[in-house]
């Protein structure tokens, strides 16, 4: 996208992770390293936010106090599919909108429900977002790199599209 509008931005966001479960958010914890763990996306907000559940007792809860800034990741191999989310995390204490958000899936991994004292909310404030989508298929790229093998070649495959989404 050439000219900045900060809806379009974030529906381009949203329209690239929709489909995608998992994410793996990184964090620089206590020893200054940084430390990635799987995480599902609850929602992506009309501001390019990103919500996830955590506990109070887990070390991404602590990580985020010290260094803020984050990087989400999600990558949907199949569909040759990969954003990485740039921003900075805030820890939310909001039981209202711990409930609002409430789903099936999150009482799988906090079983005594939204009134779970430990039970919380990080919201990434997302500055940017990098992604590449591919348009090439697997067996294309497949073929491709197995011929570039036997060649000494590199592959031929179409990179698909590369951009930065500015929130």
């Amino acid at each position: 996208m050439s000219a900045y509008n900060h809806s379009d931005q974030v529906a381009e966001l949203k329209s690239k992770i929709k489909s995608i479960r998992f994410a793996m958010f990184t964090t620089v914890n206590a020893q200054g390293r940084l430390v990635s763990r799987p995480m599902t996306n609850q929602e992506t907000d009309n501001e390019g936010n990103l919500w996830f559940y955590t506990s109070t007792d887990s070390e991404l809860w602590e990580d985020i106090v010290a260094h803020p800034d984050v990087n989400v990741s999600f990558a949907e191999p199949e569909d040759h599919t990969y954003v990485s989310v740039s921003g900075r995390a805030e820890r939310i204490v909001d039981r209202a909108k711990i409930k609002a958000m409430w789903n099936p899936a999150v009482q799988a991994w906090y079983p005594h429900g939204p009134d779970d004292a430990h039970v919380v909310l990080v919201r990434v404030v997302s500055s940017s977002a990098e992604y590449w989508d591919s348009t090439g298929g697997k067996v294309v790229s497949l073929f491709e790199m197995a011929k570039a093998v036997l060649t000494g070649t590199t592959p031929d495959v179409d990179p698909g599209e590369h951009g930065t989404i500015k929130l």
